[in-house]
């Protein structure tokens, strides 16, 4: 079978890149498209089997004058490839293929729901439901947008459930020590910290704080320091589609609020080689499928996390981890401090996390769930829906 996935990004998605080495072990074809970029994923996904065909197809919502051109460079895209199927990994790319394929195309499509921003706001999430045909379906990669579908009133059997897995083996194996010698921090000082994209505030959603929830965990550092004056904190992740702006805001915030004990490294490639030398990872998410948990609990790390979304999936209170209220940065400080005092607990939590997500985010199992999605879709043919 012949298989086009659509992406906004060149640069990101890496569940999407691991996801098609698999794909492509199980014998689909994989044409890819995803914007023009002069580093990323591109090389990579070729390296690896792939047809590589570089055009933009976010829906332009800021830039409506080029939605023309976007429709019609999704179908010029279709009939040049001719998939049996189509696998759209973002919200925004969904709606741009639906527009201008129209409700009653033929070619199956995919939407593999990536995170459910969307579903929490109901005129995007009707959006979702009435531009999708009798041949749209949809992979909700958490049980909490499963259940929003099946609210929503998407047809039985067209919503399945698939975890975006990773490679699991990349987590685990690195030694304690090089982000603590990075930042000069000793082996026995506690060490808090975060890993996510700076996500800019979307005003059309009525945000006023980015979504990731830097700013809580800023808050939280703070009041922890004033207990525990000797915790470090560092953030991992720079500004995600050129909001620079936004990174020099948070990076501003935490200059004032914690004096610095709090470092900010950046984009990094090596994420993996640093989790080792954190005592706690932080998930403050406002809005998240299961995101930032997934990689410090594969690493062994303990973590916290907002109880939104998808995260409950993986990080269940104690059995996996700790949970607390989003946009509560005094309830997060108490649980940091809690965790500090009490690693024992901590150690034996994540034990049992580091094997669940070990189970539910390995892609070699999640890339074959999705090519037995597609092949139950494609044998439904056109048996009426």
């Amino acid at each position: 079978m012949k298989v086009l996935h659509v992406v906004k990004t060149a640069v990101g998605a890496s569940w999407v890149f691991h996801q098609i080495r698999v794909l492509l072990s199980q014998g689909v074809e994989v044409v890819i498209a995803m914007p023009p970029s002069g580093r990323g994923y591109a090389p990579r996904y070729r390296e690896a089997g792939a047809t590589v065909v570089e055009v933009d197809l976010d829906f332009p919502i800021r830039q409506p004058w080029k939605l023309p051109h976007v429709i019609a460079s999704c179908r010029d895209l279709v009939e040049r490839t001719n998939p049996d199927l189509i696998h759209l990994h973002f919200v925004s790319t969904a709606y741009s293929m639906r527009m201008a394929l129209g409700r009653q195309h033929p070619i199956p499509r995919i939407f593999q729901v990536a995170g459910p921003l969307h579903l929490e706001h109901a005129v995007f999430a009707q959006w979702d439901i009435k531009s999708a045909g009798q041949h749209d379906y949809w992979i909700a990669t958490c049980r909490w947008s499963r259940e929003k579908y099946a609210d929503l009133g998407a047809k039985a059997g067209h919503v399945f459930l698939s975890y975006a897995g990773t490679d699991i083996t990349r987590f685990g194996e690195s030694p304690r020590g090089r982000l603590r010698g990075e930042l000069g921090i000793s082996a026995d000082a506690s060490l808090v910290g975060m890993v996510a994209y700076m996500y800019a505030p979307k005003r059309f959603l009525g945000q006023k704080r980015g979504l990731k929830g830097h700013e809580d965990f800023i808050e939280a550092l703070s009041r922890v320091r004033k207990i525990r004056p000797g915790v470090r904190g560092v953030i991992i992740g720079g500004a995600w589609a050129g909001a620079s702006w936004y990174e020099e805001r948070v990076r501003e915030l935490g200059r004032r609020r914690c004096n610095g004990y709090l470092a900010f490294l950046g984009t990094r490639e090596d994420v993996p080689d640093l989790y080792p030398d954190l005592d706690l990872a932080v998930v403050p998410s406002h809005s998240e499928n299961v995101g930032g948990a997934v990689e410090p609990l594969l690493s062994g790390v303990p973590v916290v996390a907002s109880k939104v979304g998808g995260l409950p999936d993986l990080v269940q209170v104690d059995k996996t981890g700790f949970m607390v209220p989003a946009h509560n940065p005094g309830a997060l400080a108490e649980v940091i401090l809690s965790v500090l005092d009490h690693p024992e607990k901590a150690r034996q939590l994540t034990e049992e996390g580091q094997k669940l997500a070990r189970h539910l985010f390995d892609v070699e199992r999640t890339g074959r769930e999705v090519a037995d999605i597609y092949r139950r879709v494609l044998a439904r043919g056109a048996l009426p829906n």
